[in-house]
């Protein structure tokens, strides 16, 4: 996923579940000041980017976060990030076969 689709999915997220202005919403727009989002909301969020990614989201990852720039960065870095390899000689499950 690119930067440039990951905002688009930000975005849209942010317009249709918190019902936010599309006008209003930059890369440098504060989640929290300029779009009201709250600390529930940002929970919120962080759920629906789970959905969104179909990855696991670490909430610490995202404490920091005050602009759309700031979640497109994380969610780049977890969606691009490689998946944990399995070592040899393991099952998924974590036992020796």
């Amino acid at each position: 996923m690119t930067e440039e689709e990951i905002q688009k999915t930000i975005t849209d997220v942010l317009v249709a579940d918190f019902e936010c202005d599309r006008e209003k919403i930059t890369l440098d727009t504060n989640l929290f000041t300029e779009l009201d989002l709250d600390s529930i909301d940002a929970v919120d969020l962080v759920v629906r980017l789970q959905q969104v990614t179909k990855k696991k989201v670490n909430p610490e990852d995202f404490r920091q976060i005050r602009t759309l720039r700031d979640v497109v960065a994380a969610v780049s870095k977890l969606v691009n990030e490689p998946a944990a390899a399995t070592p040899p000689g393991e099952a998924a499950s974590g036992r020796v076969e």
